[in-house]
């Protein structure tokens, strides 16, 4: 068990990947800052009582869900078919929060959909408060996963 503490050899195989890279890290870069632009938009209507902000957010939260999708759909499949991804707490954890995030931003959207200036206040705002302390939960545990791990790191086949 003590192995699983350890960082994963630099062989460990991706599985879904382009050109060597990792595809998930490279999309988790979109749902990042599309939830955080949802986040300072839903500011900025407050700020301003300017529906183009409104707007804007609704459809970031949308992006971001779609983004967000694509990158979980990598990421789950990075965590089911490598054995030593899988084996790790922190990626089960890093998994969950994420798709309570995706399930956050999935109802935010919705209620966006109802009437896109009156959702902001004060459920809207909530959600995208709650959408981003989640975004840092989930980007903390990834980043245990890389650092601490080296999952995702050199080693995805030779030259």
């Amino acid at each position: 068990m003590e192995k699983f503490g350890l960082p994963l050899p630099l062989d460990t195989p991706t599985r879904v990947s382009v050109a060597r890279h990792p595809v998930h890290p490279m999309l988790v870069t979109f749902p990042i800052a599309f939830f955080l632009g949802a986040l300072a938009c839903d500011g900025a209507f407050l700020w301003t009582a300017d529906g183009f902000w409104a707007r804007c957010a609704l459809w970031l939260v949308g992006a971001g869900l779609v983004m967000g999708t694509l990158a979980g759909l990598a990421g789950t499949v990075e965590l089911l078919a490598v054995e030593g991804i899988r084996r790790r707490a922190a990626s089960w954890n890093h998994f969950v929060v994420a798709v309570l995030l995706l399930a956050v931003q999935a109802i935010n959207w919705l209620h966006r959909l109802q009437g896109v200036e009156e959702a902001v206040i004060p459920f809207g705002m909530f959600l995208s408060v709650l959408g981003a302390s989640l975004v840092a939960v989930a980007g903390w545990l990834g980043g245990k996963l890389v650092f601490e791990h080296q999952v995702g790191v050199g080693g995805h086949g030779k030259d």
